[in-house]
């Protein structure tokens, strides 16, 4: 699908194992500073696009997913999932709609078995579906610098604007106090894939700067922005993400799964919370996606058992090493934490930072306990 892409033929382009992208230029730090700014871009060419066509477009898609999209306005940004009948992720969309059709951008893998599934899913009503990655790509910056004027001059088909930096109307947040999130400014652009040659020669005139997807992931790390690549496994549900601030409207009404994500917000508790680990005395290793997670007390016993796992270890360019990591609701949320590096014996202590606390979600019985107190006083 992203056979080709036209920024690993620039020069210290290094391929990101398995994608067919850059996942850096040489300088992942200053990548990230670069693209922070906005004055450098990067391919998500590996991702897919999907459009979706019809008069019937958002209220089949409201129907389906976990985003209220009846009344998305041409060229507004939303995101929202396709959930099983447990409430558990099975996609994430990034949409826009441009009047006509609704953009989805969806990650790696994603684009073939959504489009099958909709397909399945229209019956009679006004919607044409087609799976478009072939055609076009999606290339990502922040807005603020020289890359996103430079790309909106190539006239892209669609401009996405993640909804991350502030909480949706509808939606939640379970983490407190100050959010690094505060100035999200990340973006993404459609565009055709035949104009590929177009953008790369946008970084090599020296208008903007080029950046991989290893820039991506310390930025979003540091903004505990969930992704679908990186925290999504076969058992998550939003509330354990933080993922109900910017993708799920709490009362839109009735789709699949949304049993489960009203009963778990009102009256129990995730299974598991996001946290960022800040990895102490950081020497350089960084921990794999899915190393495991121990209490400090226990890491070097090898009968302890793991407390949560690593969806994504970074370098940032100002914070160092850390991490986002799942853990389980039990974890006491001052515990000092360690993760074991591969086989080798070796770990690094984590500091944690809560993201979703232990007590989130059980609004509505937290509030019925609070009407009794107040009655009995």
């Amino acid at each position: 699908m992203n056979a080709g892409d036209p920024l690993l033929h620039l020069d210290g382009a290094v391929e990101a194992e398995g994608h067919g992208v850059p996942a850096h230029f040489g300088s992942p730090l200053a990548e990230q500073r670069a693209l922070e700014a906005g004055d450098a871009l990067l391919s998500l060419g590996h991702h897919g696009v999907i459009t979706v066509a019809g008069a019937d477009r958002l209220s089949w898609l409201n129907s389906m997913t976990s985003q209220h999209l009846l009344t998305l306005q041409p060229g507004s940004s939303t995101e929202t999932l396709l959930l099983d009948a447990n409430g558990r992720i099975e996609r994430v969309m990034r949409l826009v709609d441009d009047g006509e059709r609704a953009w989805l951008l969806v990650d790696e893998g994603d684009a073939a078995p959504l489009t099958e599934f909709l397909m399945r899913m229209r019956f009679a009503l006004r919607v044409e579906v087609a799976d478009v990655s072939a055609e076009y790509l999606t290339i990502a910056t922040f807005d603020g610098g020289t890359a996103a004027a430079a790309l909106r001059e190539l006239q892209p088909v669609a401009e996405w604007r993640d909804p991350w930096g502030e909480i949706a109307p509808g939606g939640v947040q379970y983490a407190s106090g100050e959010h690094p999130a505060e100035g999200w400014a990340a973006l993404q652009f459609v565009l055709p894939r035949a104009a590929g040659e177009r953008i790369a020669e946008l970084v090599r005139v020296g208008g903007t700067g080029a950046a991989g997807l290893l820039a991506l992931d310390a930025l979003e790390v540091q903004a505990w922005r969930p992704s679908r690549h990186g925290e999504v496994d076969e058992r998550s549900i939003p509330h354990e993400l933080d993922w109900m601030r910017t993708a799920v409207h709490l009362t839109k009404g009735c789709y699949r799964g949304q049993e489960t994500v009203a009963k778990v917000h009102n009256l129990g508790h995730p299974p598991r919370r996001l946290a960022q680990l800040h990895l102490d005395g950081f020497g350089g290793e960084l921990p794999e996606s899915g190393a495991l997670v121990y209490l400090a007390t226990e890491v070097d016993d090898p009968d302890a058992r793991p407390v949560g796992r690593i969806t994504r270890a970074v370098l940032h360019h100002e914070w160092g090493g850390i991490a986002l990591a799942l853990l389980k609701r039990s974890v006491p949320e001052d515990a000092a934490l360690a993760v074991r590096l591969g086989d080798t014996g070796a770990s690094v202590a984590a500091g944690q930072e809560v993201i979703v606390p232990a007590s989130a979600g059980g609004t509505r019985r937290e509030r019925i306990a609070a009407n009794f107190s107040r009655h009995r006083g």
